[in-house]
């Protein structure tokens, strides 16, 4: 006879934020949704649903706020895209690095919408970010040419921007993409069925030869 276990294995909840996490998620929900220099002290610490004093207890200023929310920022997308500088074949490094990126958009929404700001609106971080893409970019541009694996009639410099273009520009016109969509584009069905779509175009081309 067999029998299950006596004692099911439930895995522990995670553990709460602590105050300073909930203060600095909250910066980065209005930092993405109005702005940094419209977002005040106050309005974070409403949107945490704590004090002033306790925002202002952990960040002196709101300089301090934003410079914690940026560090936060680049460690959520660091983590998430770093295997992706790892070169394998060209179609593989496509298909990794665009599943990276749709699961960092899943898991981290807010993050994306920060960062859509602040390549807008010419912020440090949003700098930061797409120089750091392009130097992935170019590293595996070079691996790949290095192999003979990438064809000799293309411009160097805009063979590494424009996948980043169709990557990085969908966040940034996200609000008219979704006019078209009839629905929220970051969800997982729209997530995939775009970047399917990137994939295959930055690997196969649009147009038939003739």
């Amino acid at each position: 006879m067999e029998l299950g276990p006596l004692f099911p294995y439930t895995p522990p909840a995670p553990p709460e934020p602590s105050s300073e996490e909930r203060i600095r998620d909250a910066a980065l929900r209005s930092f993405a949704s109005q702005g940094v220099a419209a977002t005040s002290m106050r309005m974070v610490a409403d949107t945490a649903g704590v004090s002033l004093g306790l925002v202002q207890h952990y960040f002196k200023t709101k300089a301090d706020l934003v410079n914690t929310v940026d560090r936060y920022v680049l460690q959520v997308i660091s983590e998430a895209l770093r295997a992706a500088a790892t070169p394998g074949a060209p179609a593989e490094a496509l298909e990794e690095a665009g599943k990276r990126m749709t699961k960092l958009t899943i898991d981290h929404p807010l993050v994306i919408n920060y960062l859509a700001r602040a390549l807008c609106e010419g912020g440090e971080i949003g700098s930061v970010v797409f120089d750091g893409l392009v130097g992935i970019s170019t590293a595996q541009g070079d691996h790949f040419r290095e192999q003979d694996l990438i064809q000799e009639n293309l411009d160097p410099l805009w063979a590494v921007l424009n996948p980043l273009i169709l990557r990085v520009g969908a966040f940034i016109l996200r609000p008219h993409i979704e006019r078209h969509l009839g629905e929220p584009f970051f969800t997982a069905t729209q997530l995939e069925r775009w970047d399917d779509a990137v994939t295959k175009v930055l690997r196969e081309g649009q147009f038939r030869d003739r």
